[in-house]
């Protein structure tokens, strides 16, 4: 069975640091691309980051630009979403998901939504004194 498990989730006041993973089961990650997206209350999802297959490519939403940092490590099939400085509006359920599209990500641009063909059941992450 194909499956993206997300952990790392929790409850962390302003300023604090989480580190989310992503482990793939069922199917090697290095052959897709990742991206990390967020959905809050009443929102939209949105995306946040995604990295390339070989790691060498990253997107960062501007929202979250140099406090959050994608990586990936193929030999343990995880991508990680390391995320610094904290705030309340970054309380959220945070998705990964992998992409087998050919398109490619730069630092302008992730793949669209629709172009992910799997994704994970989400990790709460709360930003709360």
């Amino acid at each position: 069975q194909l499956q993206l498990v997300e952990s790392g989730g929790g409850l962390v006041q302003p300023g604090g640091s989480l580190r989310l993973s992503c482990a793939a089961s069922g199917f090697t990650l290095d052959s897709y691309t990742i991206g990390w997206f967020r959905q809050a209350p009443g929102k939209e999802r949105e995306g946040v980051s995604c990295i390339s297959r070989s790691g060498d490519s990253t997107n960062y939403a501007d929202s979250v630009k140099g406090r959050f940092a994608i990586s990936r490590d193929n030999a343990k099939n995880t991508v990680y979403l390391q995320m610094n400085s904290l705030k309340p509006e970054d309380t959220a359920v945070y998705f990964c998901a992998a992409a087998s599209t050919l398109t490619r990500v730069t630092a302008e641009h992730c793949p669209p939504r629709y172009e992910y063909d799997y994704w994970g059941q989400g990790t709460q992450v709360t930003v709360s004194s």
